[in-house]
This record gives C-alpha cells, sequence and structure tokens, in this order.
C-alpha cells in the first residue's frame, strides 16, 4: 500500500562539521519564533533555519523576496560545499535517545521518499483535526526552494519489529553523524546498502502510514504536485515531486511516545468557579488512580481528580461518529464538557504541552487547568483507521524532529 524509495538527499557535509550537526540542525519552523531563530544563527550562521524559516511568523505567505533568499542560500551553500548532494540513492536511519520521567528511550526511525496519495485512498492517514496553517507560506517556500526542507512523521505498525531488523546490519557503525538539540541525542546513519534498502522497501509495501506530525507538510507535499502538474501537463510518474519526505517510526517501538496535551481553560472568575458544579452531570471526583484529567484551580493552586461518569452522552451527541471516536477522552472533554455543559460560561482554550507551565498559566490568569492523560497510541490507529479526526491537540509526540538532517530535493 504504502510506496517509499531512497533518494539522493541534500545534506550538510558531515567531514567539515567533524560529523557534529549540532550547531546547524534546528527544531520545526512552526514551533520557533524571531529569538528562537536569532539564538539558532547565533550559533551558526549556516544553520538550517536561514533557508527554513524565511518569514515570521509562518502563518501566511511573506513577501516573495524572502523565499528567494532561502533558495539563493541553498543555491550558496550547495557551491561552496556547505551543503553537498548524496552520490547514490539511499535511506537515512535516524534515532533519537531521549529521557522522559527518569526512563532513557530509543525512537528508532528512517527516512524516505513516500508517493504522496489523497488521504481518501486510505494508504496515508490523517489522525487529527489543525488548526488554520500556514500552508501558503509552505508552498511558497516548495516553490522557491523546490525542496522538502523539513520532514512530515509518520507512524506504521510493525509488532515483530521486521524494520527495525532489516537496519541491524547499519547499527554495527558507528553513526554517520550525531547532534544534541533540546537535550535529545540524535544519531544519523546514510543507509545505501541495495539489500537493506530493497528489504525495507519490500517490508513498508503492505503497510499504511498514520501521519503522526506534519499534516500541513504533507498538504504543501499535495499542492505543490498539482501545481507542477497543472503548469507542465502532467509528471512522470517517477518525477521527485510525486514524493515527500517523511521519517517513519514504528508504533510499536517503545520509544514512540504519546504525551498528554493539556488545557487551560480561561474566562470570568464567576464562570471558573461555577466549572465544577457545571461538570457535575458528566463527570465526579475520585482517587488520582483511576482519574480521567486531574482540575487544577489557579486561584488557590488546589487540585482534583476527576472521573468521567457519562461518556454514553457522546452516543446521542455524535452519532454520526464511530464508536472509536466516542470513546477518546479528548472527545469527551470538548464535545461534552465543554462545549454542551460549559457551553454558556464563555470559555477559551489554550493548548500547553507540559503541567507545570499549565499551572503557571492558571494561577496568572485565574483560569483552570486540566491535566488531561494521553492518548493512547492504539485509539490513534483506531480513530484514523475509521477515516475519523481526533480533536485538535489529542496528541504530542515528544521529542520534536531535527530539521537539517536531510533535504528532499523536488526536481528532476
Amino acid at each position: 500500500m504504502a510506496e517509499i524509495r531512497a533518494f539522493r538527499a541534500i545534506r550538510y557535509d558531515f567531514t567539515r562539521l567533524g560529523g557534529d550537526l549540532s550547531t546547524v540542525i534546528a527544531p520545526p519552523y512552526d514551533v520557533l519564533d524571531q529569538g528562537d531563530k536569532d539564538t539558532l544563527l547565533g550559533r551558526n550562521e549556516r544553520n538550517i533555519v536561514a533557508i527554513d524559516l524565511p518569514h515570521i511568523p509562518p502563518k501566511s505567505a511573506g513577501p516573495p523576496e524572502c523565499y528567494e533568499r532561502s533558495a539563493q542560500d541553498l543555491r550558496s551553500w550547495l557551491g561552496d560545499g556547505t551543503l553537498v548532494r548524496e552520490s547514490e540513492p539511499a535511506l537515512y536511519l535516524y534515532h533519537q535517545v531521549f529521557d522522559h520521567a527518569g526512563t532513557v528511550y530509543t525512537r528508532r526511525k528512517f527516512f524516505a521518499a513516500v508517493r504522496l496519495v489523497p488521504f481518501s485512498e486510505g494508504v496515508v492517514l490523517p489522525h487529527e483535526e489543525t488548526f488554520g496553517g500556514p500552508k501558503e507560506d509552505r508552498l511558497a517556500l516548495t516553490k522557491a526552494t523546490q525542496c522538502n526542507l523539513s520532514p512530515v512523521f509518520g507512524l506504521y505498525t510493525d509488532p515483530e519489529d521486521a524494520v527495525g531488523q532489516a537496519f541491524a546490519g547499519t547499527l554495527q557503525r558507528a553513526p554517520d553523524a550525531v547532534a544534541t538539540m533540546d537535550g535529545v541525542e540524535n544519531r544519523l546513519w546514510v543507509v545505501t546498502d541495495h539489500d537493506t534498502v530493497e528489504r525495507v522497501v519490500k517490508l513498508m509495501a503492505p503497510k499504511r502510514i498514520f501521519i503522526a506530525d506534519g499534516h500541513h507538510r504533507y498538504g504543501t507535499g499535495l499542492n505543490y504536485r498539482d501545481y507542477l502538474s497543472q503548469a507542465s501537463g502532467s509528471l512522470p510518474p517517477d518525477h521527485p515531486a510525486n514524493y515527500v519526505l517523511l521519517v517513519l517510526g514504528s508504533m510499536n517501538d517503545p520509544g514512540s511516545l504519546i504525551l498528554p496535551y493539556n488545557r487551560v481553560l480561561v474566562g470570568s472568575d464567576a464562570s471558573m468557579a461555577r466549572l465544577t458544579e457545571t461538570w457535575s452531570a458528566g463527570c465526579s471526583a475520585t482517587e488520582a488512580s483511576t482519574a480521567d484529567l486531574v482540575l487544577y484551580q489557579g486561584s488557590d493552586g488546589s487540585e482534583q481528580p476527576l472521573r468521567y461518569t457519562n461518556r454514553t452522552q457522546l452516543d446521542q451527541l455524535e452519532p454520526e461518529h464511530g464508536p472509536a471516536w466516542r470513546a477518546l477522552d479528548s472527545a469527551y472533554l470538548h464535545r461534552y464538557l465543554i462545549n454542551e455543559l460549559a457551553s454558556d460560561l464563555s470559555i477559551e482554550v489554550r493548548y500547553v504541552k507540559s503541567g507545570d507551565d499549565a499551572r503557571a498559566m492558571a494561577r496568572q490568569e485565574k483560569g483552570v487547568a486540566l491535566l488531561v492523560k494521553a492518548t493512547p497510541m492504539e485509539h490513534l490507529q483506531a480513530v484514523s483507521e475509521a477515516g475519523e479526526l481526533m480533536p485538535q491537540k489529542s496528541t504530542y509526540f515528544h521529542p520534536k524532529l531535527a530539521t537539517g538532517f536531510v533535504i528532499n530535493p523536488l526536481s528532476e
């Protein structure tokens, strides 16, 4: 079902950097502001952010000259050897080693070019609703550079770890490049061995790919492909623009963690005071061990573990959704507790990853922090396979992928 292939990436010259790319990689563009960009460029003026984030904020298209500057920088860095083009097609094995809650994990993934197909074909599946995103900005940047500069993050099922085992020989040697970013150790291997590449391609062929992060980047890939098709009449089947850059990892990998995405509710003092009473029809106090969420009162710092008590309400409120969607904690929280029971409280919902940051925001705004449970991976799979989308910010994949290890050229 999924068609992946090796590709000749554009990448930094590992030798020039001594194999350590720490000063030239960056977090994804959509989590950065001007201060972040300045900090990254202060470490190295040829950090990938100079090309990947030409316009801030990237929520709409900027002036054309900023994208042309990115394209000029890309050509210049290729010309002077800062960046090089891989001599032969490769897959790129990518590991991230990180600590979470006192346990060290290794999230194992690989870069590949994946054939673009509409979501309607059921081969590549989205998993959650997204906010209106920077599609115009990304499309303008793609047109100018003719490259995928940052990857989509995709997941696949592999309970037997067959794909992981296919890369076992690669792991017998040291990584070709490493980098540390935000406390995460990133490792990269260039995989050109024909047998390994062919085995991975065959193992991936019957699989579906679930987009974990980067829905807008995948959509930009489709838009760019269609743009070229309209401009030229058609694209040859093997044209690079028929593919998009993905990082692919197994859902069954212990390092593929989904963390909670907490909420902070902000409103008037009266609204916040009425919230627990308003929600009494849908949840009740419980012990921490059986809680579906913890409600933190910013006004006094108190915490109350709550259990959802009326889940069947979603059967009546959302009959068009399937059982997998109605079983989601995030669906119950937003559709029933917030949109139904608290519809008259004029509440603003904010999304905060860190529990400590959510508490701090609730104290500052005199609001309420909702410390939620993480969405299980099997719920993501079930909802996606049912052709549905989770509510916004139902998942938080940690750590973020690094941008700058490989670039996917889209021109022949």
